[in-house]
């Protein structure tokens, strides 16, 4: 994991085996975040949705339907009351007396008013023009537990399978559980002991009592609750055992990483790592490269193939290309099976990578034999185990479309990956040097592997020939002899289109592509 600071916010890359699988983007004093508890003011009821627009402070009102009110929705406006009139006794909840449920199915109109106060909780951070989705279920998230008011349940996370470490963590927990609060034990909660546990739900009832003070105080639509900071905030989601390194180049933000590993993992601290070169941290990692090459409309897989990215405002929409450096195997079906795993993992990738949400279209190359769409269906699972939001994925329907929902609570991340185009003065946007030489490599290596020839000459714009010749023999045309241990020449031409270029032979005869 890599943790960077600049103009535009906190950026978190995560790396599995040195691949970037997953970039994170936190605004500075940004608002809406999941987590996060206001303290608002109904504005708007809409009788036909059953639902009501929240003033909750900030320049987007929020949605909240009757259902996200949660059953113990009268005993939270008892609690809130409470605070507000500065009673102690909400701070613990020990003499806490739970309201009736709320029925399941009514009418928002009968439990809510204009202008009524109400505290909310953020579930889903705002999407193109829509404000944030609230509810009113409040709960707090630590790293092995989950905090949830007015109860006295203990649940046990679905994926922890051993029967007997359940049976130990519900007694453990059991043993430390404040009265009137239900706790959640999550995944990473397996195998710690019980001190662990008790620090973790210590820190969140220090929250709740923390979030019970500004009730005190508060008048009009506000924040009550903040959540953790970006980087502290994915690292409580996602640290593990499995983590080896966490490199950071802000001074403040090493010193509360620092602090937060030694709180969740004693001994590991000197994991973190302050960054202190001169060169850009997410540079000298090679993060930049992955970002330029993974985002952008169009996407291509070293083997040759392809896919197209489209996002709308109702779904993502991704088509599969086999491109022309795919090898045919023993027929057609074999290779669109190759071209279809290979595409299906990099999407997985990319759904991570690009924090994808709601519905997600594959077009995928037809394949007749069910076996091989089978094969596909199961990479795909496989693939996207280790993604942590919630997803279901379909088999492939006959006409060979792959359909898959994945949990959106934030935009899904977007990159500029264009650069100004020097021709045009700005007026219009092209691919990247840096791409358009990465596809030129790739074509190079295709024609060298599939020709018994050892001369070649590529014809490009004059800008790209400069790109490819500077440095002398230190240039990229230098390096891709000794590598493919071919001789090649590199020839400008002002007829040649800036994104242009085309491979000769030794005969001076264009190769075909």
């Amino acid at each position: 994991m890599i943790s960077s600071r600049g103009e535009e916010g906190v950026q978190i890359a995560l790396l599995e085996d040195k691949r970037l699988v997953e970039l994170h983007k936190g605004q500075p004093g940004g608002q809406y975040a999941v987590g996060d508890v206001y303290f608002g003011k109904v504005k708007k009821i809409m009788t036909g949705l059953n639902a009501a627009f929240v003033d909750v402070g900030g320049d987007k009102e929020g949605f909240m339907h009757y259902l996200d009110l949660g059953t113990d929705y009268n005993s939270l406006t008892k609690y809130m009351r409470l605070a507000m009139n500065g009673d102690a006794s909400a701070k613990t909840l020990a003499n806490f007396k739970s309201e009736p449920i709320l029925e399941k199915h009514g009418n928002l109109s009968e439990v809510l008013k204009v202008g009524q106060p109400i505290l909310v909780q953020v579930t889903k951070e705002p999407i193109s023009t829509k404000g944030p989705k609230l509810t009113s279920d409040i709960s707090l998230a630590g790293h092995y537990l989950v905090l949830t008011p007015f109860g006295n349940k203990i649940s046990i996370s679905q994926k922890i399978r051993s029967s007997e470490e359940r049976k130990r963590l519900k007694l453990l927990v059991q043993s430390i559980r404040p009265q009137n609060f239900s706790v959640i034990v999550r995944t990473v909660a397996e195998g710690r002991s019980v001190a662990e546990l008790d620090a973790d739900l210590r820190q969140l009832m220090t929250s709740w009592s923390n979030m019970t003070d500004r009730l005190k105080h508060v008048s009009s639509a506000c924040k009550v609750h903040a959540e953790l900071d970006t980087t502290t905030a994915l690292l409580r989601d996602l640290f593990s055992d499995d983590f080896n390194s966490i490199t950071v180049d802000d001074q403040a933000i090493y010193n509360d990483v620092r602090r937060f590993v030694g709180v969740m993992a004693p001994g590991k601290e000197d994991i973190v790592k302050l960054y202190k070169m001169e060169a850009p941290i997410f540079e000298s990692f090679g993060v930049q490269r992955d970002i330029r090459r993974a985002f952008g409309r169009i996407v291509t897989i070293r083997s040759g193939v392809y896919i197209y990215i489209e996002h709308t405002e109702a779904m993502h929409v991704i088509d599969v290309n086999s491109g022309n450096h795919i090898k045919a195997g023993t027929g057609q079906e074999d290779t669109a099976l190759q071209v279809n795993i290979e595409s299906g993992r990099e999407i997985a990738r990319q759904m991570r990578l690009r924090d994808m949400g709601g519905i997600v279209i594959i077009d995928f190359v037809d394949m007749a034999k069910a076996e091989n769409r089978k094969k596909l269906f199961d990479v795909m699972t496989e693939e996207m185990r280790n993604d942590k939001a919630r997803h279901t994925i379909l088999p492939l329907s006959k006409f060979g479309l792959m359909q898959i929902t994945r949990q959106r609570v934030r935009p899904a991340v977007e990159v500029d990956v264009q650069e100004k185009c020097p021709m045009c003065d700005g007026t219009g946007h092209i691919k990247q040097s840096l791409v358009v030489v990465d596809e030129m490599e790739s074509n190079l290596h295709f024609i060298i592997t599939s020709q018994n020839e050892h001369r070649y000459t590529i014809v490009t714009h004059p800008y790209i020939h400069a790109y490819l010749t500077r440095g002398g023999l230190r240039s990229i045309r230098v390096r891709w002899m000794l590598k493919y241990r071919t001789w090649l020449s590199v020839k400008p031409s002002e007829r040649m289109g800036l994104l242009e270029y085309k491979f000769l032979n030794a005969d001076g005869t264009e190769i075909e592509l």
